[in-house]
């Protein structure tokens, strides 16, 4: 196994996990903002992860270009979709979840 071949296996696990994370995240957390949270955090990462193994195993300048410019492009759409999202739930008055029922602010 060369160098670079593990280096591609390396970076498709991690790519593999953090995707996992964030398809466990959207189906065990509770409500909107804390699903918002982890699909935002986990699922960039590991497309971000997935996307630099493809372009480091095709290895040729232009492929390299093209992953690189689809990550920067995915590390600014998903933290803005994320946050579009969750402020239309904010403004529709969607309740964050607490473990008595209450929002923080009703508590105080």
């Amino acid at each position: 196994m060369t160098f670079v071949t593990a280096v591609v296996v390396l970076l498709v696990v991690l790519g593999v996990f953090f995707t996992m994370v964030a398809a466990v995240g959207m189906l065990r957390l509770p409500d909107i903002y804390t699903r918002s949270h982890a699909a935002t955090k986990a699922d960039t990462l590991g497309a971000g992860f997935s996307i630099l193994a493809v372009g480091i195993y095709f290895g040729t300048a232009g492929e390299l270009l093209r992953a690189g410019l689809l990550l920067v492009f995915i590390y600014i759409t998903n933290p803005t979709a994320a946050h579009a999202v969750t402020r239309a739930a904010y403004s529709q008055d969607i309740e964050v979840w607490t473990v008595d029922g209450n929002d923080e602010e009703g508590a105080r």
